[in-house]
């Protein structure tokens, strides 16, 4: 199993990315995706959820209208835009896919770094 993510890099405060999550080794449609991040000296946080078919995005408090989840099983891809950055943003994000069938399954990406900063 893969979960290859892409799409960090360097933004100014104020702007927007998108990262993308691309999944190989493993039937997508039947896994729950998130986002997780780790900064500098601090746990790794959860960012952002999804479920199966992508109808529901789940969301902490503290992000839920800057940050959006989706995915498109098509492409065994899952996103998170990101919006409105702030510095206190810059981490290492991780995708992270997990299936429950008698026993947990769960998988992490290598993880992308994001950058905030003028």
């Amino acid at each position: 199993v893969q979960l290859q993510a892409s799409g960090g890099g360097l933004v100014q405060p104020g702007g927007s990315l998108r990262l993308s999550c691309e999944a190989s080794g493993l039937l997508f449609s039947t896994h729950v995706m998130a986002w997780f991040r780790q900064a500098p000296g601090k746990e790794r946080e959860w960012v952002a959820g999804i479920n199966w078919d992508g109808d529901n995005g789940y969301y902490p408090y503290s992000l839920k209208g800057r940050f959006t989840i989706s995915r498109d099983n098509a492409k065994n891809t899952v996103y998170l835009q990101m919006n409105s950055l702030k510095p206190e943003d810059t981490a290492v994000y991780y995708c992270h896919a997990v299936r429950f069938s008698g026993i947990w399954y769960t998988y992490w990406g290598q993880g992308t770094l994001v950058t905030v900063s003028s």
